[in-house]
């Protein structure tokens, strides 16, 4: 099929991309010439491991084309993805600016039927606006159909849940459109969910709330743990055992962040509030998770007697491992309140050091990981990268002034961090120090 991609951020391109590795002809669209101009030379504009990859092989096998001219993109086009940023508002709101400025340059440039998929995480409803802005727009004479069909991609498994998804939710007005999407979708051979535009759009939000509030959950018993002596990864094993509830994000640390979760979240509650049935629990999730952060603050300065003249080593800025995405990264949020607190940070990340550098000019950034450990009162783990699963702790003892070794995501072993000569604090691991 001839497809469109209209936004070649995170989704858009790996959405792009896949379709492209199935056999479809696809342009990807964007309104950045330097974008582009980077993806034509198989530059990344951030960092997903095997995308690189997937965009050359089909760039160059000319599947994956990219492109600033969106007029042409939509007249070459059967099916066209709007695949653009969906930003929150100050009050939870999502911003549908640009969703609406790309529905329009639809309707005012299409020449025949097409189907237009709302791939960006939008609110329900937006199906809807998005046909009537089209038709506000285009000739009188032109059909076209919209459809929801949200996207589940994790950031550092893009591409494997892209190839090869949970399930395809598809959001159709009618039989004749589910169809069209079935086919382009049938070689994946996975479960399709055909519902109306609305569940689809609202299924998106639900399963990001769903997972959000089970991370917060974890959080507040594991703060509990804290203060009755349990051990968090003891009481997770044993709760996660169970079919019904299950092992995955169930996992205690510094809180969620990334471009999902905080700003879907905020949305889905925004949109219960205008609707008039207000979903507490999530309120109560997002409440969480903004404290959680402080949790592994309140421990350091208590147990260093204060931050300020301090020296920490941070391990890891990303709001999670396999990307170089710091947006709602909690991680970066302790090290900008190090700083603020008057502490000298020591940090490293394999990937989103260049990125956070002019977010935290003041931190001082290591090109090699042991490095954060020089002269360190303390040491923190914030981002559970893999290279950070198996660290030298008598290597890491031997560098720092001091002996605390803070594990913001719980990834270690207590007892092998003490073997080492190292006081270990964790999220809800009982015994401290």
């Amino acid at each position: 099929m001839n497809l469109a991609v209209i936004g070649i951020g995170y989704v858009g391109l790996v959405t792009g991309a896949v379709f492209a590795d199935l056999g479809n002809m696809v342009i990807c669209v964007d309104n950045m010439e330097e974008k582009v101009r980077m993806l034509e030379n198989h530059e990344m504009p951030f960092y997903e491991p095997g995308l690189e990859e997937i965009v050359a092989i089909n760039h160059e096998d000319g599947r994956l084309s990219f492109s600033t001219d969106l007029a042409d993109a939509v007249r070459r086009s059967e099916i066209i993805f709007i695949a653009v940023g969906t930003p929150p508002m100050d009050d939870g709101q999502t911003d549908l600016s640009y969703v609406e400025a790309v529905a329009a340059e639809i309707g005012r440039n299409i020449n025949d039927y097409k189907i237009i998929v709302n791939k960006s995480t939008v609110p329900v409803g937006t199906g809807e606006m998005v046909k009537d802005i089209i038709n506000r727009f285009k000739p009188s004479n032109i059909d076209v159909d919209v459809v929801s069909n949200p996207e589940f991609l994790s950031e550092g498994t893009a591409i494997s849940d892209a190839m090869s998804p949970d399930r395809i939710v598809i959001g159709a007005p009618n039989k004749r459109v589910a169809m069209k999407l079935i086919e382009l979708y049938s070689t994946m051979e996975k479960p399709m969910v055909i519902t109306s535009v609305r569940s689809a759009e609202m299924i998106k939000y639900a399963s990001n709330a769903f997972l959000a509030t089970k991370i917060s959950f974890i959080n507040s018993i594991a703060n509990l743990c804290d203060r009755v002596g349990a051990d968090i990864e003891e009481v997770t094993r044993g709760v996660g055992l169970d079919s019904r509830i299950g092992n995955k994000f169930l996992r205690a640390g510094i809180g969620f962040g990334g471009s999902c979760f905080p700003k879907d979240t905020e949305s889905l509650l925004y949109v219960s509030r205008k609707y008039g049935a207000e979903i507490e629990i999530i309120d109560a999730s997002i409440r969480v998770n903004r404290k959680q952060p402080d949790i592994l603050m309140k421990k350091a300065a208590d147990a260093l007697g204060g931050l300020e003249g301090k020296t920490i080593g941070a391990l890891g800025l990303s709001f999670k491992p396999g990307t170089d995405d710091l947006r709602e990264s909690n991680a970066l949020a302790i090290v900008s309140a190090l700083l603020t607190a008057g502490a000298t940070v020591r940090v490293y990340d394999p990937m989103a050091m260049e990125k956070c550098k002019p977010m935290c000019p003041d931190a001082t950034y290591c090109e090699e990981l042991y490095k954060v450990a020089e002269g360190a009162d303390a040491v923190m783990l914030l981002t559970e990268w893999n290279k950070f699963k198996h660290l030298n702790f008598n290597r890491l003892r031997e560098l720092m002034s001091g002996d605390m070794f803070f594990d913001g995501r719980n990834i270690y072993d207590p007892q092998v961090v003490r073997r080492a000569g190292l006081r270990y604090y964790g999220i809800g691991r009982g015994a401290d120090g």
